[in-house]
């Protein structure tokens, strides 16, 4: 037993007086309360209340060691802890220091193992890095102001996915609006050189395209810092799964962006009335972002961003398209002959006379968008193959026609002798059907 001491005395001001009283634990102190002439009966209330105490004292014991038991076999079912510091000898933990939870990485089951998820995405990035450039377009911007055209050298940034190498070319993905009436595409690789790019092919629809750079225009240095992407499968994605967005963010350079997926099969429709589905996620996408990789955990790209969807007053919403819809317009494109512009006059002719189709004359009138003829020159490439008055050109080489200035972009990277597919949209009895003829442009007169 320890004996203690209580205190007692009076506090005046700043000066304290008092005396200490020993006493042994167990036992109250002495406290002397009086002679009074009804001592029989306060000792009498003294004893009740001496049993009302001792009671309660059993029933605090017994709660205690219910619950200790209860808490006991918790411990031993579920191996948590519920104990305080440790106060064992040589590891003593001080009170003023700030205890650290340790972090718990979040597993998920694969096919393959198991893989570790965790706010920390650097490992991930510094994979797929090298796979990414950055794109700068050279493009002229025309405008018309009281019947006058004017045009202004203007350029454009975006993002590319580096998707194969042969012996004689890189092929990087992008998105159709990223190369759209560009007069010179510059590449930006990791190590910071650059290349002039050159188009292999688009689609409009899916506003996906293919560009090439010449491996002869690139230094053994870059060749070794530059690497393939790993292209993933975006059917086996789900909700909430992390991924990365990586692009060339307000053509600032490569930057990174984390969030989740927030949606799949997303059902959005351009301005112009064409769309798709794509996976939506809260990873930051902006202007420069477009035709940047959807990264996973695992490194594989499975999306390509895209930030012509979407709206300025949004936040918190991308869109990318799927890979695993992409993949296969992708491999089409890379099959085709890299574009090379011909020299300025050397262009191919067809011989006809065009005019645009506008969104509004086509709403009005019921007719299909693109570049109308109202003439075809007789023996022209255009009558030989199959060109009438009175159609409307959708199709060049598969990359969709709206305007004239449309054509005349496209037709730059065709010489006379060319080969080339045009898709046309004919009234045939009271309707439009899509009619797809092969021209071989002849020299411009």
């Amino acid at each position: 037993m320890y004996e203690n001491e209580i205190y007692s005395g009076d506090r005046t001001g700043n000066h304290t007086t008092g005396t200490y009283q020993s006493y042994q634990a167990g036992s109250a102190p002495q406290r002397d309360f009086g002679n009074t002439s009804q001592e029989p009966e306060k000792k009498k209330h003294s004893g009740g209340f001496a049993k009302k105490l001792l009671l309660c004292a059993c029933m605090g014991l017994c709660f205690g060691l219910f619950g200790g038991l209860g808490l006991y076999a918790v411990q031993q079912a579920t191996g948590m802890s519920f104990g305080g510091p440790s106060r064992e000898a040589g590891n003593v933990q001080s009170m003023a220091e700030p205890t650290v939870a340790p972090t718990a990485d979040v597993k998920l089951a694969t096919t393959d193992g198991t893989r570790i998820i965790s706010s920390d995405v650097s490992d991930v990035v510094e994979e797929v890095m090298p796979a990414m450039v950055s794109i700068v377009k050279d493009y002229t911007e025309k405008s018309s102001f009281w019947g006058r055209t004017y045009s202004e050298e203007r350029q454009g940034s975006g993002s590319g996915i580096i998707v194969a190498q042969s012996d004689t070319e890189l092929i990087l993905v992008t998105n159709h609006h990223v190369v759209d009436g560009a007069s010179k595409l510059t590449v930006t690789f990791i190590d910071g050189s650059t290349a002039e790019a050159q188009i292999k092919g688009s689609d409009a629809d899916m506003d996906l395209a293919v560009i090439a750079i010449s491996m002869d225009s690139l230094k053994e240095e870059t060749i070794d810092a530059i690497a393939v992407a790993r292209l993933g499968d975006s059917e086996a994605l789900r909700l909430g799964e992390q991924v990365v967005a990586i692009g060339n963010a307000l053509g600032y350079g490569q930057s990174v962006s984390g969030g989740w997926v927030s949606a799949l099969d997303r059902e959005v429709t351009y301005s112009d009335g064409t769309g798709g589905s794509f996976i939506q996620t809260d990873a930051a996408i902006n202007p420069g972002n477009s035709g940047g990789a959807l990264v996973n955990m695992n490194g594989e790209v499975i999306g390509i961003n895209s930030s012509k969807i979407g709206d300025e007053y949004v936040e918190g919403i991308g869109f990318a398209i799927p890979i695993s819809a992409a993949r296969p317009i992708i491999e089409n494109l890379m099959t085709k002959e890299t574009r090379f512009k011909v020299a300025e006059g050397k262009t191919g002719y067809m011989g006809v006379s065009l005019q645009t189709v506008t969104q509004e004359y086509a709403y009005l009138y019921g007719v299909p968008e693109g570049i109308l003829v109202t003439s075809v020159e007789e023996g022209s490439a255009a009558e030989a193959g199959g060109i009438l008055s009175g159609d409307i050109i959708t199709r060049f080489e598969g990359d969709r026609i709206q305007s004239n200035e449309d054509l005349l972009e496209i037709i730059q990277y065709y010489g006379p002798g060319s080969e080339v597919t045009v898709v046309v949209k004919r009234l045939l009895q009271g309707s439009y059907e899509e009619i797809e003829l092969t021209l071989i442009l002849g020299e411009r007169p």
